[in-house]
């Protein structure tokens, strides 16, 4: 039996084996599993890292709706998930964030960079926060047209009335004053 205590030698390997691994986001990601999958998960020990990424990737971490108590300075300044200590006092006092032992941590904190970032919102308005977001995602396709044109002079030669205009060289005019 497998569940038999001090049973370490097993004969045979595992009778039901998935042939594909388990996606959260297989049906179409909802707004808390894209979230939780680009969240970073900074001033952790890597056993805690590890079971903060387990539970994301089998879809069972939970954000929090609410800031949770520091332990350790007493105030509701923990907004993350998981996590007993604030970044704040974890930084300072170099635990680890969800299980507060002095170990290794795998990814720092950086909150100088996320309060510059926070307050920057903050002075924003709605408005402008939306269209700087906007910004961020657009794309630069501004170099497509080289393409284009690759695919144009491939086809064959260019035909004098196929409607696209002859465009004059002005990189070389000068202009007298």
């Amino acid at each position: 039996m497998s569940s038999q205590k001090g049973n370490a030698s097993r004969s045979r390997g595992q009778k039901h084996q998935n042939t594909t691994a388990y996606k959260n986001d297989k049906y179409g990601a909802s707004v808390q599993v894209k979230i939780a999958n680009s969240k970073v998960h900074d001033g952790l020990c890597q056993r805690c890292k590890e079971v903060i990424e387990w539970k994301v990737k089998y879809n069972k971490y939970k954000s929090l709706s609410q800031p949770r108590t520091c332990v350790k300075c007493s105030q509701k300044t923990v907004k993350d998930a998981y996590h007993v200590i604030c970044k704040t006092c974890a930084l300072k006092l170099e635990l680890c964030a969800k299980c507060g032992k002095k170990e290794d941590i795998v990814i720092p904190v950086n909150t100088q960079k996320q309060e510059e970032e926070e307050y920057t919102n903050q002075k924003m308005t709605g408005r402008t926060r939306r269209k700087e977001d906007f910004n961020e995602l657009d794309d630069d396709f501004g170099d497509l047209g080289s393409d284009d044109d690759d695919f144009a002079s491939d086809s064959g030669p260019e035909k004098a009335g196929s409607g696209m205009a002859l465009v004059p060289n002005v990189a070389h005019v000068t202009f007298k004053d």
